[in-house]
């Protein structure tokens, strides 16, 4: 039987110390109901004796929530742990999360104490913590980097105390992970009382390390890993939520559980993300957009044939959709053909070798290649049949020159080629494109440029309306190049009308 995993997320309290990162209460209570309905065991929610509006917000979401743990985080300071205490009487599970640095670094440097007194105050705040609730969790700060010895006397009086969990924060990020699991297990081997208290991690990414470090914290016998949607938190970050979670799913035989619901992982990741103004990185595991993106050839091909090939998680599993396949200049036609079925699009092999060819082309020019993209791309078949075709243009443009442009175009056969200025480079092509069909009589009546997404390398649509002898045409095209996309879509238009 797989062993219960408690997730404790101090999104709401480490993660919003994040400058720029800050909640109103409102804000925060949406957060605590959405990790709720994630499955979360502990919502951390605030710092009390910090502001009122911490405290305000531990109140609100005590009302809000109901069945995960509120815990509300002080220092070993008897005033810290009664407005804790206060801020909590709404909740219907309360924790007060009271602690002490216990490295060397912060006895001397941050206390100026002895470790016998750091002792003596470790043991007195539990006991205070106790008057007000029964579950206290004591966190050892910067336990990553105190000496083993000292910390088991500390957690074992703690826990004598009344202590439910011990939480062994690496503050600082320091550890490497076979050091903060061998940390763990020095702990459930040392601590006589261990089998009385849960033992929890807590680390920091400030070498990349949280999420390794909590892995080995927890196969070496730690049952509460304290995380973070996105990994946000001070500095570089905490230790995941996401990836905690789904590294267990993965990984079935280390015998883990967690109550998390891992198909709301990918909606409230979004949500903080929004929240908090945090952007997730592209790369970030189990939530980055490019978690399930692939655009190697060789990858997508594998992917379509079998998603095992190249991915161990599901998207569907943590709430994504389905695998991206970004087309680029690297993708092969496997991907190309499955995208524009998707689109409704089959082509046979001819057609496809060359739509394949085209979108090489744009492939070249663009980052990546978009659904709109491929739909114009298949579309410009129907110029096939044109008696006008733009085969040439170039134009010279620029701050103190006059614009001028150079078409040829080729007529049911027939190669000609015009030159022309104009009032900006897409007027002196339109009458460049004039002067080669002999006819003038045609003009504008609309001209419409969009961009399909945002980016100074997206394709740009135009949308073109010419009349000529009292009669309105359309004209469209769509090209990285938006000034040949004008033309085209004028020389489109005039297809229309000169048979």
């Amino acid at each position: 039987m797989a062993d219960r995993l408690i997730i404790f997320d101090t999104t709401l309290r480490d993660g919003e110390q994040v400058p720029g990162c800050q909640l109103n209460s409102i804000e925060k209570i949406e957060v605590a109901k959405a990790l709720e309905g994630l499955g979360v065991d502990v919502i951390e929610a605030g710092f009390p004796v910090s502001s009122h509006g911490d405290f305000n917000s531990v109140v609100e979401i005590s009302k809000a929530v109901v069945w995960p743990v509120i815990c509300a985080l002080t220092r070993a300071v008897e005033k810290d742990i009664e407005v804790a205490a206060e801020a909590l009487r709404y909740a219907k599970r309360a924790r007060i999360h009271t602690g002490i640095g216990v490295s060397d670094y912060h006895i001397r440097y941050k206390f100026n104490a002895t470790r016998d007194q750091i002792l003596e105050r470790a043991v007195a705040c539990v006991k205070y913590a106790k008057r007000f609730v029964e579950d206290v969790e004591f966190y050892a700060e910067d336990a990553g980097r105190a000496d083993n010895a000292f910390l088991a006397q500390v957690l074992e009086a703690v826990i004598k105390a009344g202590a439910t969990v011990v939480n062994i924060p690496d503050t600082t990020g320091y550890c490497l992970p076979d050091a903060y699991g061998a940390k763990i297990k020095y702990i459930a081997d040392n601590v006589t009382n261990i089998d009385k208290a849960i033992i929890s991690t807590h680390c920091h990414n400030d070498l990349g390390m949280a999420t390794a470090n909590t892995v080995q914290g927890i196969l070496n016998g730690a049952r509460q890993a304290e995380v973070t949607v996105n990994g946000i938190g001070e500095r570089a970050g905490n230790t995941s939520l996401e990836e905690i979670a789904v590294i267990f799913r993965s990984h079935k035989e280390a015998g883990i559980e967690t109550n998390v619901d891992a198909r709301k992982i990918y909606g409230v990741s979004r949500m903080v993300s929004s929240l908090m103004n945090m952007p997730v990185q592209p790369n970030k595991a189990v939530v980055g957009r490019n978690a399930f993106a692939h655009s190697s050839g060789i990858h997508q091909d594998g992917v379509l044939k079998n998603r095992e090939s190249y991915e161990i998680i599901d998207p569907r599993d943590v709430g994504i959709d389905d695998s991206a396949i970004v087309l680029t200049a690297r993708s092969g036609r496997a991907a190309l053909k499955h995208r524009l079925h998707i689109l409704g699009v089959d082509l046979e092999q001819d057609k496809l070798d060359k739509a394949y060819a085209g979108f090489l082309e744009l492939a070249d020019r663009k980052k990546d290649v978009n659904d709109d993209d491929l739909l114009m791309l298949v579309g410009k078949d129907r110029t096939a049949m044109h008696r006008i075709k733009l085969e040439h243009l170039q134009v010279t443009s620029g701050i103190g020159l006059q614009s001028m442009a150079s078409v040829c175009l080729n007529l049911s056969g027939v190669r000609r080629c015009e030159a022309a200025a104009g009032n900006g480079p897409v007027d002196a092509g339109i009458k460049a494109v004039k002067k080669a069909i002999s006819n003038s009589e045609m003009t504008i009546q609309e001209f419409l440029i969009q961009a399909i997404n945002k980016g100074s390398d997206d394709t740009g649509k135009v949308h073109m309306q010419v009349e000529y002898k009292g009669n309105v045409y359309y004209g469209f095209s769509a090209n990285t190049d938006i000034i040949a996309a004008s033309v085209e879509a004028f020389v489109d238009a005039i297809n229309r009308f000169i048979v």
